[in-house]
């Protein structure tokens, strides 16, 4: 990429939401980028995705965040309830309390329509430059500097090298060389235009209806033109990590005993998609000199707690900010980014992983996760969601939070 030779310069592996993300932190600090994605184009697959509070503050220091406002539907609380009974477990409101209290709305948004919100931005920046159809498969550090290589041969230096490139990372594997974690647990995402959807269930919210081993989750897109479905239980198969396609009956078959109000939305999809989940154990360093990972190639997580999208934002203000006061030092600022993501990171992924036997209670435990918010008060939610919903940028390098 042709540039000053005083001007910093960063190769970013992987064009998904981190990877733009990140370009735009970086190119925002005065950096050169050079962004690489495997595909043919640079876009977005997929349903819908929720943003909480610290997603919008990442994405409005980003410059995005208006962007990313106009095509989001603001929800006005969210809802757990009981699939076996339909009674409500708990209940958050997202309206005006919760907005004075982290600065932010908590919205739902198509995952291409927030893609499309920083894909625009990048664009446009003429620090960013895309090559599209290029596979990595691996980097050599030379000096103070690394060379990227791709499937083809070709080479692509830089003074630093970013991966986001999902939880296949081929940076990550060179980098770390750690399994994956298959979970055994499996996801079944669609896509309901409104007219298809029970009248009784367009609610503005995201709905969990958490049934023994599994659960089913609905929210609106698009101005609730649609509504983004998600079911999830645990495979009675000895599952092994990837996409394929899916079956109504397999879902059918996993949701016997679940009450008809919410069983209902089974039948609504005309085609599925099937991903058998996976994470990675926690490490305490995914960095090496002038090399780093972000998003779901440092941190991969289930979708429990609808956060893996929003602490790929977080990482890429976070990183941007560090190149910022380590002055453009790759080394010093990857090491400063390291420090402040993976604690925060790790309690995520953890406090994930416990979500997920919550909402898949059966038996007593059942009975007891139905107790355990009984007359909670709005302000005792808030106080302890202010960990995760309190970020911010102007303290994203400090010490965390208490919560």
């Amino acid at each position: 990429m042709p540039t000053p030779s005083d001007q910093p310069s960063v190769i970013v592996v992987g064009g998904g939401i981190g990877g733009l993300a990140a370009a735009l932190a970086l190119a925002r600090q005065g950096v050169a980028v050079e962004l690489l994605e495997q595909a043919a184009t640079i876009g977005e697959i997929g349903a819908g995705i929720q943003l909480g509070a610290n997603a919008y503050a990442a994405l409005d220091a980003l410059g995005v965040g208006e962007a990313a406002r106009n095509r989001s539907v603001f929800t006005d609380r969210l809802l757990l309830m009981d699939a076996v009974d339909a009674t409500e477990v708990a209940r958050v409101e997202v309206g005006d309390a919760f907005r004075a209290r982290f600065g932010n709305p908590y919205g739902v948004i198509h995952r291409a329509d927030i893609h499309l919100s920083i894909l625009e931005a990048v664009e446009k920046h003429p620090r960013i430059q895309f090559r599209t159809s290029t596979v990595v498969k691996g980097y050599v550090r030379d000096g103070r500097h690394v060379e990227v290589i791709d499937t083809q041969g070709n080479r692509y230096r830089a003074d630093a090298l970013i991966g986001a490139d999902g939880v296949k990372s081929a940076i990550r594997q060179q980098l770390i060389g750690d399994p994956v974690r298959v979970t055994g647990h499996v996801v079944y995402r669609a896509v309901v235009d409104v007219e298809n959807m029970p009248e009784e269930l367009q609610i503005n919210a995201p709905v969990v209806w958490a049934g023994p081993h599994c659960h089913l989750v609905h929210y609106p897109l698009r101005g609730g033109q649609q509504y983004n479905l998600v079911v999830t239980f645990h495979s009675r198969e000895k599952e092994e990590w990837g996409v394929r396609e899916g079956s109504k009956e397999e879902v059918l078959s996993y949701f016997q005993g679940v009450h008809p109000r919410p069983h209902q939305m089974l039948h609504r999809p005309t085609s599925w998609k099937r991903w058998a989940t996976a994470d990675r154990e926690p490490v305490d360093h995914w960095s090496e000199g002038n090399v780093t990972v972000l998003g779901d190639a440092a941190h991969p997580m289930t979708q429990y707690m609808a956060q893996g999208a929003c602490m790929a934002l977080e990482d890429a203000v976070t990183l941007g900010e560090a190149v910022r006061v380590a002055q453009g030092d790759f080394v010093e600022a990857f090491r400063r980014y390291e420090a402040a993501r993976i604690p925060r990171t790790a309690r995520v992924v953890w406090s994930t992983r416990e979500m997920g036997r919550i909402y898949h209670a059966a038996g007593v435990e059942r009975l007891v996760r139905n107790q355990l918010w009984a007359g909670r008060t709005q302000d005792k939610f808030y106080d302890a969601l202010q960990w995760l919903y309190g970020w911010k940028v102007e303290n994203c390098l400090g010490v965390p939070q208490a919560g």
